[in-house]
Parts: C-alpha cells; sequence; structure tokens
C-alpha cells in the first residue's frame, strides 16, 4: 500500500501539471487570435510605407517647404497634411481637417525621435529623422483635438503640442490655391 500512494500522488501532481500547461496554452492561443482578428477586421497594422528624406535638406525644398505645409486638397478631393515634428513644436501649431473623409497625414522630423498621437483617434505614430511617417484616418466627429508628442524628445518636450480643428463639410472649404488652414475659418 506505501508504494501505490506516492505513485497516486505522482498522477495527480502530473496532472495537475498538465491542467495548466493547457490552460497557459488556452490563453496564449486566445491572446494571438485577439491580435490576429484586431489586425485583419480593424485594418491595425504595421507601417509598410517606407520613404526616406533628408532631414538636413528637409525645410528647403520639396514637399515639407514651408509653403506646402498644412492641409491641402487635390483636385480629386483626396485631403493631405503635412506637417514637421522638431524640437520642441509642430509646424503648424493648428491643422484644419474634415470630418468623415480619409485624410492622409504625413510627418517628418529633422532633429530627433518623436511621437505623436491624435486624441480621440486612431493615430498613434512615431516621426524619424531621415523617414516619413504617413498615418490614413478619417475622423468621425468635429471640433478641436490634442496632438502631443508622446516621445520625450528634450527639456521642451511638455510644451510640443498641436491642434487638430475638425470641421464639418460646411465649413471645410479650401481657397483656391486648394489649401485651408485653422485661421480661414
Amino acid at each position: 500500500m506505501s508504494q501505490l500512494q506516492p505513485q497516486m500522488h505522482e498522477r495527480w501532481i502530473l496532472r495537475t501539471e498538465l491542467l495548466w500547461a493547457f490552460g497557459v496554452g488556452v490563453f496564449i492561443a486566445a491572446a494571438l487570435s485577439m491580435i490576429l482578428f484586431t489586425a485583419l477586421t480593424m485594418v491595425v497594422n504595421p507601417p509598410s510605407n517606407v520613404e526616406r528624406i533628408d532631414p538636413k535638406m528637409l525645410h528647403l525644398s520639396g514637399e515639407f517647404a514651408e509653403h506646402n505645409l498644412g492641409t491641402a486638397v487635390a483636385s480629386d478631393g483626396s485631403v493631405t497634411v503635412r506637417a514637421i515634428a522638431t524640437q520642441f513644436m509642430f509646424v503648424p501649431r493648428c491643422i484644419a481637417v474634415p470630418e468623415r473623409r480619409r485624410v492622409t497625414l504625413r510627418f517628418a522630423s529633422p532633429d530627433v525621435i518623436h511621437g505623436l498621437l491624435i486624441t480621440g483617434s486612431n493615430v498613434n505614430t512615431m516621426v524619424i529623422p531621415g523617414f516619413v511617417a504617413q498615418v490614413h484616418t478619417e475622423f468621425i466627429r468635429t471640433g478641436d483635438l490634442l496632438m502631443p508628442c508622446h516621445e520625450y524628445c528634450g527639456l521642451g518636450h511638455s510644451e510640443m503640442w498641436a491642434t487638430v480643428q475638425v470641421l464639418p463639410d460646411d465649413q471645410f472649404k479650401p481657397g483656391p490655391d486648394g489649401r485651408i488652414s485653422c485661421a480661414q475659418r
């Protein structure tokens, strides 16, 4: 009888360990399934747009020259926002975008790594010197949204933020040059 008890105890331990292993396996499978489901159904995926840019020449010419910054509406109606994240501000400080229309946001940085998010939206990206960060989104409600830098970029980091004005269609009226800014309202 004494030999039977240790064998039963070992079986009980083995059964308990197998039960825990099965539980952990189910948890890992569920977590990976949720990540995959979210990525496929909510269009949440890593950026694949690798576009290089010379950070030293950023403001001198090209799409990130000062006269090209802000919101522009192309002849086909597509809306593109270009902005620069630099220590310790976003240029421009205010961006006007339309409600319920696809918007392409393009950001670049001449100095250090910045991160930005736009409250109340799905926009959250890193802006790395030498690369263009591009995000596509649709703003679903009007109002002013805060756009802070969320990656520590130096002593003035806490003051680095901008405003995104989401305008209803009747107020989103670009000028003859296809550009619109917050001051035009």
